[in-house]
């Protein structure tokens, strides 16, 4: 039973294998399998690809069983329609197509199974891209903000700059009447005299003109701050937003990308070895020599051409023959007095016929 379906597999006739030896029929269920268990593993293979695009186990599933369907009718193909023949390079220019189209299904086979074979340093890669994503993003947001945060923030110092300013000029003050007042400065007198009074007033004129000023700067303070805080919220909301997209950053593409960031030694390996896997049928049929089945099906394919060649010759012939024949019996019969005759007959009564239909047609425009 699983004989007979390899062999199936293998593309080879089953009607004419059935006629063979044990040992060719093992030959051609061997092939079969390689057939098989390629498109197993094409299935395998495709389902993985298409999981990390879809991300949803039973179209994958689906998909991958249609893709492996495909790869298994094309290497049915391939290997069904090699035909062994008496000299070597006539096959090898024969499967050179074929071993093309070998190597570009090995190529779709080995990527997928590679992705999932080195997904654990494919990961760390994808890390490290996203943590450079994420910083790479965040600047770039935060050149947005920035430049209005640090201007408002300019603002604050300039505010808090004139306080300090204004609290200077006001403690001078205070230094002045003080000194005044112990007479170390100013009119050199020591008590509250009329110049203590004068500095004094000064002094709390500026200290009223001081909490004033501390007053409005911090309401505008205060509103600036607000501001700041209103971009620095936007900010971190921008960046939570556009989060998600590096976080899902993973995708089919992003995988491979990130395989060509490893050692290509093992990846090379494991495209040798789906390589080697494709095109095993083709250079086992390649290698084998000319078996029973080759030329059971060499005679039958020959007796149906030289059957073929010959109707079409017996044909051609037969036209030439007929011809000479039709040939010879027309130059007899030009010979023949009666048939002379019966031609000059008929002859004379078509005339008289077109000469009464033309006489009919004039009398009918007058």
């Amino acid at each position: 039973m699983l004989k007979q379906f390899f062999i199936l597999c293998s593309g080879a006739d089953t009607d004419i294998l059935n006629d063979c030896s044990i040992g060719e029929q093992n030959k051609y269920a061997g092939i079969g399998a390689t057939v098989f268990f390629t498109a197993v593993m094409a299935t395998i293979a495709a389902s993985y690809a298409l999981f990390t695009v879809f991300d949803n186990l039973y179209a994958s599933i689906l998909f991958g069983l249609i893709w492996g369907l495909l790869i298994f009718n094309l290497d049915r193909y391939i290997v069904s329609t090699i035909k062994k023949r008496d000299h070597v390079l006539n096959e090898i220019l024969q499967a050179t197509p074929r071993l093309i189209l070998a190597l570009i299904i090995a190529i779709v086979i080995s990527k997928p199974l590679e992705l999932k074979i080195f997904e654990k340093e494919i990961n760390q890669v994808l890390l490290e891209q996203k943590n450079d994503l994420t910083l790479a993003n965040q600047n770039q947001i935060a050149e947005q903000f920035n430049p209005k945060i640090a201007e408002l923030e300019n603002e604050i110092s300039g505010l808090q700059s004139q306080i300090e300013t204004k609290e200077t000029e006001v403690n001078a003050l205070y230094d002045t009447y003080i000194s005044e007042a112990e007479g170390t400065a100013g009119s050199k007198l020591l008590g509250k005299g009329p110049v203590y009074k004068e500095k004094r007033d000064k002094h709390d004129a500026g200290l009223t003109d001081l909490q004033q000023l501390k007053t409005d700067n911090k309401v505008k303070i205060e509103a600036i701050e607000a501001q700041i805080a209103n971009l620095q919220g936007d900010y971190a909301a921008n960046v939570e937003t556009s989060q998600p997209i590096i976080d899902n950053f993973d995708g089919l593409m992003a995988r491979i990308t990130a395989l060509g960031e490893l050692p290509w030694l093992p990846s090379f390996f494991i495209f040798l070895l789906f390589l080697a896997i494709e095109t095993s049928p083709i250079i086992a049929k390649l290698l084998a020599p000319k078996g029973e089945f080759d030329y059971r099906l060499q005679d039958q394919e020959t007796a149906i051409e030289t059957w073929t060649m010959q109707k079409v010759a017996e044909r051609k012939l037969l036209l030439t023959t007929d011809n000479a024949i039709n040939n010879k019996v027309y130059n007899d019969i030009a010979d023949e007095e009666d048939a002379i005759n019966y031609k000059r007959k008929l002859a004379r009564t078509l005339m008289q016929n077109q000469a009464d239909a033309f006489l009919k047609q004039q009398k009918g425009i007058l």
